[in-house]
């Protein structure tokens, strides 16, 4: 791979790393606005709901770490 490409893959896993860096907060947010919430709201639909969100955005981390990696491996054998 030439070091133009190379380059362009370090820039994609570099945005890649900020995506992840803000999914993480969003997610954080959440699980600290849901366990803030009276019992009675985290068994209701809004906080089944947020705990759904708070799955997704978990799932998107790690899909991005894998991304992350699998380009890391290609410009960074």
């Amino acid at each position: 791979m030439n070091k133009d490409r190379r380059n362009r893959l370090s820039k994609a896993s570099d945005l890649l790393e900020e995506a992840r860096v803000i999914i993480e907060e969003v997610r954080d947010e959440e699980e600290d606005a849901y366990d803030n919430l009276p019992e009675g709201i985290q068994d209701s639909e809004k906080g089944e709901q947020m705990q759904e969100y708070i799955s997704l955005l978990e799932e998107a981390e790690s899909n991005i770490e894998d991304a992350i990696s699998n380009v890391d491996e290609v410009w960074n054998p």
